[in-house]
């Protein structure tokens, strides 16, 4: 049997900037659905790991609008990519955290609050409490795995031309 050709360079970038925007949405998705229909809160660290997947989003969309051939594409597209690996070593500090290899920068978080009888309905977040996990695997760990292994696979199809 003979073997599919190999995608053409615009055809790798176009698959790039699609995963450069599902990867972080996919994940900020999970994230804000944890949050509001699965009822867990938020540590501060847990928001940092979101920051970078908004601008990663942001990046993807400017790459996909722009021509495949446009000089700006795929610079965008390779941002996109740094951008979701900067989510995932936010992530791999982390679940280091959680595990106790070394201490967090912030030590718990309540978060909504803006009176004090706000501050006593909010619960209390830790950043070095495992909320969730799966196979012993937290979220931030979760994050970790799929954002820098996205960012590499985004990045190999992005630079690679022919």
């Amino acid at each position: 049997m003979l073997a599919p050709p190999e995608p053409t360079g615009a055809a790798r970038l176009k698959r790039a900037r699609l995963l450069a925007l599902l990867v972080p949405a996919a994940l900020l998705g999970g994230a804000l659905g944890s949050q509001y229909i699965g009822g867990l809160y938020p540590c501060e660290m847990c928001y940092w790991q979101r920051w970078p997947h908004g601008a990663a989003i942001l990046l993807a969309l400017a790459a996909i609008l722009s021509p495949v051939n446009a000089p700006r594409t795929r610079p965008l597209v390779l941002l996109a990519a740094l951008a979701i690996a900067i989510s995932g070593a936010i992530g791999v500090f982390h679940a280091g955290v959680e595990l106790g290899y070394w201490e967090g920068i912030t030590r718990c978080t309540a978060t909504g609050a803006t009176s004090l009888e706000d501050i006593l309905k909010v619960p209390l977040v830790r950043c070095d409490q495992v909320q969730w996990s799966l196979f012993g695997v937290s979220m931030a760990g979760w994050n970790a795995i799929f954002s820098l292994g996205g960012a590499a696979l985004i990045a190999i199809l992005a630079g690679r031309r022919k």
